[in-house]
């Protein structure tokens, strides 16, 4: 069974910036995208960026040239290094594995518990 553990989140001023980590523990046989979701109060959820087991990677547009993603070569741990940060960013992050295209669910992919990103004015 595999498990995915954030850490990273914290609380910064606008233009600060975090780097978020995301562990994989556990086997599947599953090689396609990881990526980022977030969370904001009262908002629904929306993916922030993904990366395909080559790296290709896709952001949404509003942290575009901001954040970026990234693996290690042994795809067991996932990266989101956000600079700029503003405080529209403040949500809950939520790493997330065995994705398809453009940030879809599919009823094996796996999710965080999630960590908080707060950025205040």
């Amino acid at each position: 069974q595999v498990q995915l553990m954030e850490s990273g989140g914290g609380s910064v001023q606008a233009g600060g910036s975090l780097r978020l980590s995301c562990g994989v523990f556990g086997y599947d046989a599953f090689n396609d995208y990881m990526g980022w979701f977030r969370q904001a109060p009262g908002k629904e959820r929306e993916g922030v960026a993904t990366i395909d087991f080559y790296g290709n990677t896709i952001y949404t547009e509003s942290v575009k040239g901001r954040f970026t993603i990234s693996q290690d070569n042994a795809k067991t741990n996932l990266f989101l290094q956000m600079n700029s940060l503003k405080p529209e960013d403040t949500a809950m992050y939520y790493c997330a594995k065995d994705l398809g295209p453009q940030f879809a669910v599919r009823p094996y992919s796996r999710l965080g518990q999630g960590t908080q990103v707060t950025v205040s004015s």
